[in-house]
């Protein structure tokens, strides 16, 4: 089996962390967000993995070139000349996409994070017998997506609206598709959105089904729904491998910590809370609900809430940062700063205290 992921453009939501990095190597509970994919895509029987990309391919195949001998599977990149929105990017990878098997192909959103059942997909999706699956989720407010109507006894879909103005559901477009080969024959190869141009075409053939997604899903594609999705995540991890996560007397709820971290004696740490690799976290710091990504240095009594903490940066002593903090990489917080929602691009050193959310250029 194949399958494509829309890695799409310049990750603007997730600035600082992007001006470092393609958006799908920003790490999530330390490791690259598309690594969670490549290795859901993998457990399910899946061979070539595209990623269809239109900013710094060769950044992203350096990295992943690592991951492709580790897990065994082919990563090639289709690189779009222009944005070809959801849709125009199956048609410039339609030559490794339909290969003379004939088997269906997973489609996924890169920002998106959830449980990956794609086994269950697999088998919804030969259950129906039609041209293609979507995965569903039920949010509280459904405006800012794409809302799906569904028939109850089969997910058979029946209306696609793109950000409804009226109420019409609750059941949203959860950006993991499963489509045959023959979707490909209804794009063209140019700009074209798949939610609006293509699904509408496929519903009035009775042809589109829909899945609800089991378990949590969340796109971490900007700060807050980052932070979120890390608590989602960790909730997830502690139902079904506990192990992977840190305990002790200094743990509160739910905590990574990457083996090489190292943790002096006097801190709290947690709930929902990620430490990367390398990290050396002095004593009597307290950290809740936030990222500490790989090589970073906080230092003694520092407090961190609700933050993410980029590649080799320090927090200095006493130091108060919260309130969706982002530290672009290597950023230096000196000694007793305050930061309440600043917003710093990398390689920056902080000697005043930011009172108020803005950005550090």
């Amino acid at each position: 089996m194949k399958a494509l992921i829309l890695v799409g453009g310049f990750g603007t939501r997730l600035r600082p962390l992007t001006l470092s990095f393609p958006k799908p190597l920003v790490d999530f509970a330390n490791k690259p967000m598309i690594l969670h994919q490549i290795e859901a895509l993998k457990a399910t029987g899946v061979t070539e993995v595209v990623l269809a990309i239109s900013y710094q391919p060769e950044v992203m195949l350096y990295f992943l070139k690592d991951f492709e001998s580790k897990l065994g599977i082919k990563i090639t990149c289709s690189q779009e000349t222009e944005p070809l929105g959801t849709a125009g990017p199956l048609a410039l990878a339609r030559d490794i996409l339909a290969d003379k098997s004939g088997e269906p192909f997973f489609v996924l959103n890169s920002d998106v994070i959830s449980e990956y059942p794609l086994k269950e997909m697999i088998a919804f999706h030969k259950s129906h017998g039609g041209e293609a699956s979507m995965l569903v989720t039920k949010v509280d407010e459904p405006s800012k997506y794409g809302v799906v109507v569904t028939e109850e006894s089969t997910g058979k879909v029946e209306r696609y609206v793109e950000k409804p103005k009226i109420f019409v559901g609750n059941k949203i477009n959860a950006g993991i598709y499963l489509l045959n080969p023959s979707v490909l024959d209804r794009i063209e190869l140019k700009p074209t959105s798949i939610e609006k141009e293509i699904f509408p075409k496929i519903v009035s053939e009775n042809q589109l089904y829909a899945m609800v997604l089991p378990g949590y899903w969340m796109d971490i594609g900007q700060p807050k729904d980052y932070i979120t999705g890390l608590r989602l995540y960790l909730d997830s991890l502690r139902m079904k491998s506990p192990s992977k996560l840190a305990s002790g007397a200094h743990i509160i709820g739910n905590v990574l910590v990457d083996e090489s971290a190292k943790i002096s004696d006097g801190c709290l740490i947690g709930p929902d809370v990620a430490i990367g690799p390398g990290c050396v976290i002095e004593s009597g710091v307290r950290l809740s609900q936030c990222t500490i990504m790989r090589e970073v240095r906080i230092k003694e009594h520092a407090c961190i809430s609700s933050s993410i903490i980029g590649w080799h940066s320090t927090v200095g002593r006493w130091a108060r940062v919260e309130n969706m903090t982002i530290l672009g990489e290597d950023v230096h917080v000196c000694d007793e700063i305050y930061s309440n929602g600043g917003v710093v691009l990398p390689h920056k050193e902080i000697k005043a205290s930011i009172l108020k959310p803005e950005i550090i250029m």
